[in-house]
């Protein structure tokens, strides 16, 4: 099944989730219909691989998001995302495909910058196809190694991005835990690539349990873009407290700072707070994320303004 029909059909399936609330079998059929496929397809990858083992069957796991926001300045865009994993045991229990905007996956901590859609959208303009399709035309083979002894995490991937990319991509991630409260998380990744050349980026993350059903997160980051003559330089920090409210409800409430390190742009670009809820609706599969923010952009010469953004996220 090719990818692009297999996104048409997800997305058909969270769009008409609410509208058809009444019909319960329906929509958890149409659902259902999504995951055998790509059961089917993962399995179909599997085979073709090689001898397969019918106790040890191929999984494959799906993320697809709808991004919507609007402020004053920009105007109202929408894009849309996708992330995906296939474990494959023909190729030994550390390997997987990986497919889809891998921005998702390095920003997954990061409540403060959850936004920004596209970089240069025309005026008067909602949507651009282009680059919404670079960002998602990804696909790569991933090795992952857990070093026990020393905790880390590590992802090594390469494969083909869009516009015949090639690319490598190093992820290594270690956890301190200090006791039964507070933790802290270094993250590095780095992805070289054909035509996109050098990209690093830096997270660190430092988390504090002061409750049964809530924490304070302190999210650091710097992000590092290189291509030819072209480099820029972004940096971060995120401040904020998630409350779990059951149910796969969280509520997060902070305060974001952060800017550009390049000679021409200001180091302290954009500070403000940010609010955000997430919960599913209507069924466990499909989640709705609402944030508003309140950031400057000194480098648009921009005061202060509101910023809303709404996700809408299904899981296969």
């Amino acid at each position: 099944m090719k990818t692009s029909s297999l996104i048409i059909t997800v997305l058909g399936v969270a769009v008409s989730a609410n509208a058809l609330a009444e019909d319960t079998n329906w929509v958890d059929k149409q659902h259902q219909n999504v995951q055998n496929k790509l059961h089917r397809w993962s399995n179909g990858i599997n085979d073709w691989l090689g001898e397969t083992d019918p106790n040890k069957p191929a999984k494959a796991s799906l993320r697809v998001m709808v991004d919507s926001e609007w402020d004053k300045h920009n105007g109202f865009s929408v894009k849309p995302r996708v992330r995906g994993k296939i474990k494959l045991p023909v190729l030994k229990k550390r390997l997987s495909v990986v497919f889809g905007d891998e921005d998702i996956e390095n920003r997954e901590g990061d409540k403060g910058r959850v936004g920004g859609n596209y970089r240069n959208l025309e005026r008067e303009k909602y949507y651009n196809s282009k680059e919404a399709r670079n960002d998602s035309a990804s696909i790569g083979l991933r090795w992952s190694r857990e070093i026990a002894k020393y905790g880390i995490e590590s992802d090594l991937d390469g494969g083909i991005r869009s516009r015949g990319d090639i690319f490598g991509r190093l992820r290594i991630s270690k956890l301190w835990a200090w006791n039964d409260t507070y933790s802290t998380r270094l993250e590095q990744i780095y992805r070289y690539g054909h035509k996109s050349r050098h990209y690093l980026r830096t997270n660190l993350e430092n988390k504090f349990i002061d409750g049964e059903t809530t924490f304070i997160m302190n999210h650091s980051y710097f992000e590092y873009k290189n291509r030819k003559k072209d480099e820029r330089r972004y940096w971060g920090n995120s401040l904020y407290r998630q409350h779990d409210f059951g149910n796969m409800k969280t509520f997060n409430y902070g305060l974001y700072v952060g800017g550009r390190l390049d000679r021409n742009h200001s180091k302290l670009n954009s500070w403000g707070p940010f609010v955000t809820y997430r919960q599913p609706i209507y069924k466990d599969w499909l989640f709705i994320k609402p944030e508003i923010s309140f950031y400057n952009d000194r480098d648009n010469d921009y005061s202060h303004y509101i910023r809303t953004f709404v996700r809408i996220e299904a899981i296969f």
